[in-house]
C-alpha cells in the first residue's frame, strides 16, 4: 500500500462504471476515503450527507452534464475542490470548465500517479483556503472589539454577551452612564452581526424635535407638510437589511414611541403624509443612560414598547466599576491621540494613582479627554500629577485623606486600602488582585494576616 491520505474524501462521478470501479479501487488502496456517483442526480445525493476535499467529475455524464455539475457543485459545496476527466476530443470543453472554478482536468486515460498528485494539491489548496477563512474571521472577531479597551471582568462579561446577542436579531436595550461606550457596543453588535455588510445607522434621538424626528425615522411623502417638496425616504427604510442604533430612545415623545412600537410589531410603517405601508428588515438596537423601568411607572415611557425593546438587555459598567482597566485604556488614548508632535508617552505612578482613584462621572469619554489635556501639558514624554486637572487631584486627595486621616502606618493604610476595594468589588478577590497589581495568591497572603479581611 502507497503512503496513506486518511483525511482526503473524495467524491468520484462517472458513468463508466470500468473505470469508475478501478479508479475508486486503487485511490482507496492508497488511502484515500472515495465515495462514487453514476451521473450527477446520484452526485448530489452525496453532497447533501457528507463533506467532500475534491471531487473527481466526468466531463460527459448522462443528464446534467459534467460542466453543470461543476456549476451546481461551486454553488452548494464552494469549499470542494473540483477535478474534471475528460476524452481527447472535448480538451477545449475541459479548459473551459477552469475558468467556471475547477481546479484542473485530466484526459483519459489517466496516470494514476498524475492524479494522485493533483488530489493531494487540490487538497492543500482547501485546507489554506479554509485556513485563511478561519483567520479572517479571528481577525473580524478581533476587529469588532478593538475600541474596547481593557481585560476585567465586568467587560469580559459584556463582550461575551455581545458575541451572543449578535447571532441573533434580537432587539437589544444598551442601558449606561453617559461616556460608557453605548454607541461602541451597537456597532461591536452589528459588525459581528449577519448583517454586516447593509447598514448601521445613527439616529441620536435627543438632536431633533418631534415633528422632525418623525420625518427623519419615517420619510415623509411630497407635500406633506411646507417645504416637503419631494419623497424622502426615512431611516427605518434606509437601514433595511441592516441596524438602526436609537441612540437615547428615552428621550423620545409619546407620539414617536407609538410610531416605533408599530414598525417593531409589524415590521411596517408609513411616511409622514403617507397612505402606503413601507416595510422594512431593519434590526433595532436602542440605547438609553435613562432608566427606562421608572419611566414606565410614572408614566414617562410606554410600557409596551419598554417590554418590545428589552428582549435583550446590555448594562455597560462605568469606569469606577473596572478601574483596573484604566492604566490600558490610558496608555491606549495616549497611543491613539491626535495631539501633533507629542509621544511616545509613559504616565508617571502618581498620575496613575490618581487616574485610578477618580470617580469618572464622565466614563470613558472623559478619561480620553483628561489623556489628551494631559499630552498637551507634559513634557519630556511623562505625564506626571501636576499634568491632570485640579478636580481629578483633588478627588484623588480627598480619597487619601480619608484613607490616613489619624496617621496609620503603611500596613494600616494598605490594610483599609483593601477592605475597600473589597467592599467595592463585593468580595471579589481576582478584581481587587488585578486594581493591586499583584497575584490572587499575593493577596490570599495578605488577607490571612489580617483575619476581619476573610469574610
Amino acid at each position: 500500500m502507497r503512503a496513506g491520505h486518511p483525511s482526503i474524501h473524495v467524491l468520484l462521478v462517472d458513468d463508466d462504471e470500468s473505470l469508475r470501479l478501478a479508479l475508486a479501487s486503487e485511490l482507496e488502496a492508497s488511502g484515500f476515503a472515495v465515495r462514487t456517483g453514476i451521473d450527477a442526480e446520484e452526485a448530489l445525493r452525496e453532497t447533501d450527507n457528507r463533506t467532500f476535499d475534491v471531487a473527481i467529475v466526468d466531463l460527459n455524464l448522462p443528464g446534467m452534464s459534467g460542466e453543470e455539475l461543476l456549476r451546481e457543485l461551486r454553488e452548494r459545496c464552494p469549499s470542494t475542490e473540483v477535478v474534471i476527466l475528460t476524452g481527447h476530443g472535448t480538451v477545449e470543453n475541459a479548459v473551459r470548465t477552469l475558468k467556471d472554478g475547477a481546479y484542473d482536468f485530466l484526459t483519459k486515460p489517466c496516470n494514476l500517479d498524475e492524479l494522485e498528485a493533483i488530489l493531494q494539491r487540490a487538497f492543500e489548496k482547501r485546507r489554506l483556503v479554509r485556513e485563511n477563512r478561519l483567520l479572517q474571521r479571528e481577525l473580524a472577531r478581533h476587529d469588532r472589539f478593538k475600541e474596547f479597551v481593557g481585560e476585567s471582568p465586568a467587560l469580559r462579561s459584556v463582550l461575551d454577551l455581545i458575541t451572543r446577542v449578535s447571532r441573533t436579531d434580537s432587539t437589544v436595550l444598551i442601558q449606561g452612564e453617559s461616556g460608557v461606550g453605548k454607541e461602541l457596543a451597537a456597532r461591536a453588535i452589528h459588525r459581528a452581526s449577519a448583517r454586516r455588510d447593509h447598514p448601521f445607522i445613527v439616529v441620536d434621538c435627543t438632536s431633533l424635535q418631534e415633528s422632525l424626528l418623525q420625518s427623519e425615522l419615517f420619510g415623509h411623502e411630497r407635500g406633506a407638510f411646507t417645504g416637503a417638496v419631494a419623497r424622502k425616504h426615512g431611516l427605518f427604510e434606509v437601514a433595511d437589511g441592516g441596524t438602526l442604533f436609537l441612540d437615547e430612545i428615552g428621550d423620545l415623545g409619546a407620539p414617536v414611541q407609538a410610531r416605533i412600537l408599530r414598525a417593531l410589531d409589524t415590521g411596517t410603517f408609513r411616511r409622514v403624509g403617507g397612505v402606503q405601508d413601507v416595510r422594512t428588515d431593519a434590526r433595532i438596537v436602542c440605547a438609553t443612560n435613562r432608566v427606562l423601568s421608572q419611566m414606565v411607572k410614572e408614566g414617562e415611557f410606554r410600557q409596551d414598547l419598554y417590554f418590545r425593546i428589552n428582549v435583550v438587555s446590555i448594562t455597560l459598567p462605568p469606569l469606577r466599576e473596572r478601574r483596573e482597566d484604566i492604566p490600558k485604556l490610558a496608555r491606549y488614548f495616549a497611543e491613539q491621540s491626535p495631539v501633533a508632535g507629542k509621544g511616545p508617552f509613559s504616565f508617571s505612578s502618581g498620575a496613575m494613582a490618581i487616574l485610578q482613584a477618580y470617580s469618572w462621572p464622565g466614563n470613558v469619554r472623559e478619561l480620553q479627554n483628561v489623556v489628551e489635556r494631559a499630552l498637551i501639558l507634559a513634557d519630556r514624554g511623562e505625564v506626571t500629577a501636576e499634568d491632570l486637572p485640579s478636580n481629578l487631584r483633588h478627588d484623588a486627595g480627598t480619597t487619601f485623606r480619608e484613607l490616613t486621616e489619624d496617621k496609620p502606618n503603611l500596613a494600616e493604610l494598605e490594610h483599609r486600602y483593601i477592605a475597600r476595594l473589597l467592599e467595592e468589588f463585593r468580595g471579589h478577590r481576582g478584581r481587587v488582585a488585578e486594581v493591586l497589581g499583584i497575584s490572587e495568591r499575593n493577596l490570599y497572603r495578605k488577607l490571612k494576616k489580617t483575619p476581619d479581611l476573610q469574610d
